[in-house]
């Protein structure tokens, strides 16, 4: 695999630190919840997941079979009741909070199911963690759209005001707030030894990777139209990601895991996970990439008409993650793209996902524990 120079500098990741460990992970059927979860049980963790089935036609939890390899439970984290009796039968030593309604597009088709899942979803989770007194540490995945977005030219600091243009976003930043507020008046650091429990956030850019057949989203979309000789409307063509790989933002989430829990409250805070800064670039250069490296041309154009507002700029400032927990990303935007395709054709030649995924998994480990 590629790195970047320097990028091996501070990795810390100890994959013994999982055997055995308790983890209850929402959201375990979405695109990043699938690949946590092959990843936390090839490490040897007794993983829990909870939440609603696969909304997509194609699944790579299903495809990968991951129900096997765990005990999943298919539910609302919306049902705090049912919730709650899942948490207490796990007893989870580490959480980590991933189920949400994550499409923009879709927050504007339907703001209060975003708001009910991404607000109230992570409420219910925060106060069954107090009614349940579990001691755990607990990491809440947000997004980088979070920010109010002043389509500066820098990267965002964790620092910077919260805010979110669309429903998404904005359900993002107040489920930051949730967290933030539960954290100061019931979990505050300077108690932890009282209730020994941590919160954090993580605040994570554009994700790639075999898998992800979300709607409205450019890869998914870019993958099918080759697959298929069509061609993709794209609706802002010069908006700026901070793209990654999948496996980046994951290695970031267990790296603050392992550190909430075996150093706890110095770690319980917000943290951005995103790309090196050169790889913060536009949606056309990585629809262009994409097309080179799977052989064909034209398969995207820029889309006319009117669309709902997204932003046009954004990066991220990981300084925080670099410098407290030693986190860097691995992969060059070049790097994650040809992983995906890599992905996506094995699948068409019948390779087993499982196995693919895997395999992707253990390479990139490799480098961040050598």
């Amino acid at each position: 695999m590629e790195l970047w120079p320097g990028s091996l500098e501070g990795m810390v990741m100890n994959p013994t630190f999982w055997k055995g460990k308790r983890v209850f992970i929402t959201g375990h059927t979405g695109f990043k919840g699938s690949w946590l979860s092959l990843w936390l049980t090839s490490l040897g963790a007794k993983v829990t997941g909870y939440a609603l089935a696969p909304n997509s036609e194609l699944s790579l939890f299903e495809l990968a079979n991951i129900d096997s390899l765990l005990i999943s439970i298919e539910a609302d984290v919306c049902n705090v009741e049912h919730l709650y009796q899942a948490l207490d039968n796990c007893q989870p030593e580490i959480v980590f909070h991933l189920a949400a309604q994550s499409l923009v597009r879709a927050s504007y088709d339907d703001p209060l199911l975003t708001y009910k899942t991404n607000v109230m979803g992570t409420a219910n989770l925060l106060e069954n963690i107090r009614r349940l007194k579990l001691p755990c540490s607990l990491v809440n995945i947000t997004t980088d759209k979070c920010y109010e977005n002043k389509e500066w030219h820098w990267g965002y600091r964790e620092i910077d005001r919260l805010g979110g243009f669309d429903p998404y976003s904005n359900s993002k930043a107040c489920s930051e707030l949730v967290t933030a507020s539960f954290r100061s008046s019931f979990f505050h650091p300077s108690q932890f030894q009282n209730h020994k429990v941590a919160l954090a956030t993580a605040r994570a850019g554009n994700v790639v990777g075999g898998g992800d057949w979300a709607k409205d989203r450019l890869i998914p979309d870019m993958l099918k139209a080759l697959e298929n000789n069509q061609t993709v409307d794209i609706r802002y063509p010069h908006a700026v990601r901070p793209w990654q790989h999948v496996l980046e933002p994951l290695h970031g989430y267990l790296l603050l895991a392992e550190q909430l829990h075996t150093a706890g409250p110095q770690f319980a805070k917000a943290w951005n996970f995103g790309p090196n800064e050169n790889d913060a670039c536009t949606v056309a250069e990585v629809a262009c990439k994409l097309e080179q490296l799977w052989g064909k041309q034209n398969a995207w154009q820029a889309a006319s008409g009117q669309h709902p507002h997204e932003a046009h700029y954004l990066r991220l400032d990981i300084s925080l993650a670099r410098n407290e927990l030693g986190w860097r990303p691995m992969l060059s935007i070049d790097k994650a793209i040809k992983l995906t395709v890599d992905w996506e054709k094995a699948r068409l030649n019948n390779a087993d996902v499982r196995q693919t995924s895997l395999q992707q998994i253990k390479d990139y480990q490799e480098l961040i524990i050598h």
